[in-house]
């Protein structure tokens, strides 16, 4: 099978090669690749403007970016969590000592739902870590009003919320910390990346000095730090990525409104509805297969594969069915019942920006025909 005749669910943008050249040679000239060098420097100055946001930590990769964010605020004991997003959410817990908590999701929104958080904390819980799921913000102002009542710290999982707003400016200015990913796979990248976003000069402070094995100077070190860098092609292409990035949402957006367009009067086929959002970065297009349409959901995902048509079961398995996991109390089922239907029911269909509108009618030809 011949791989340029398959549709991922996604495919990362890139620019004209020609467009990346001159800064490969800025590179060559100066010799610096990594420590914070010039093209780091400025693609956080240029971040911070994109996004609205004050101060922004680049990051080889959003994982590390994750553990880095737990031990800046030196998170310890239990954090409640969602079990409905990728692995790297509760395995940044795992790697820092601290407990996963899980709480069920909104059965609309599919993030955490505040009304369940409450109930889970207990005298070990400090922290609580959201994930704005597929670029929807979360309840950022009932799980504010949580952390308040109980003291407890607010880290966002922003993986897929990069240029987000709602209508007090962008998702990433809440909780202490957002945490972003810039992995091939998502609206922005940097080949591999991530980032920290925080609200003030000493938090970042603390956050550049984890990352780099936590040294201030040429002899002194303060933290036990780790080797979290990005490196400057990562962020030159970065720079050059930023420059495309209204091409690559309206691209984006035409996608979204043709399935929404040619999907709505599908029998048991549902488009997951934006949250909040003023400003969306369609990053990814779930649909939810409901039990009377023709196929299962699994049934569905193999007939588009025997299409050459490779969508993803975001997000399934659950986090906490995962044998790591499954053994917490909080990962029962019985526990999650709105996650674990969601997960059974989920297709994220193809979007980005190069897919074709016809390769679209194509895809909601097969949904249709099989309802």
């Amino acid at each position: 099978m011949n791989s340029k005749n398959n549709t991922y669910v996604t495919q990362p943008f890139l620019p004209d090669l020609q467009e990346f050249i001159p800064y490969l040679e800025q590179i060559w000239d100066n010799k610096i690749l990594t420590n914070a060098g010039p093209f780091h420097q400025q693609l956080e100055e240029e971040l911070c403007k994109y996004l609205g946001v004050k101060h922004i930590s680049l990051f080889c990769n959003g994982t590390l970016a994750l553990v880095t964010a737990l031990q800046s605020l030196r998170i310890t004991g239990e954090v409640i969590t969602t079990p409905y997003s990728f692995v790297a959410t509760a395995h940044s817990l795992l790697w820092n000592g601290i407990k996963p908590v899980f709480v069920d999701i909104d059965p609309k929104t599919m993030n955490l739902d505040p009304a369940k958080i409450e109930a889970a904390i207990t005298p070990s819980t400090t922290a609580i870590l959201p994930v704005h799921c597929y670029g929807h913000p979360c309840d950022v102002q009932a799980i504010e009003k949580i952390a308040d009542t109980y003291n407890l710290r607010v880290i966002y999982d922003a993986a897929h919320a990069f240029g987000v707003n709602d209508t007090h400016g962008s998702i990433l200015n809440y909780g202490d910390l957002s945490v972003l990913s810039f992995h091939a796979t998502k609206v922005f990248n940097t080949f591999e990346g991530g980032a920290i976003v925080c609200h003030d000069a000493k938090t970042k402070q603390r956050i550049d000095h984890l990352k780099n094995f936590g040294f201030v100077d040429e002899v002194t070190v303060v933290a036990p730090g780790i080797n979290g860098k990005m490196s400057e092609i990562n962020a030159a292409f970065g720079l050059l990525q930023l420059k495309h990035m209204d091409h690559v949402f309206n691209q984006r957006q035409a996608i979204d409104a043709f399935y929404r367009e040619h999907l709505r009067d599908v029998k048991c086929i549902e488009c997951v509805s934006r949250t909040c959002e003023t400003k969306a970065n369609f990053s990814y297009f779930p649909i939810i297969v409901g039990s009377d349409y023709g196929l299962g959901r699994d049934e569905l995902y193999a007939k588009l594969k025997e299409h050459h048509i490779f969508a993803r079961r975001y997000f399934y398995p659950l986090i906490s069915d995962f044998p790591m996991y499954r053994g917490l109390p909080s990962a029962h089922r019985d526990n999650l019942p709105n996650a674990s239907y969601i997960s059974s029911k989920v297709i994220c269909l193809p979007i980005f920006p190069d897919l074709a509108l016809e390769e679209c009618k194509r895809i909601v030809d097969i949904i249709r025909m099989s309802a």
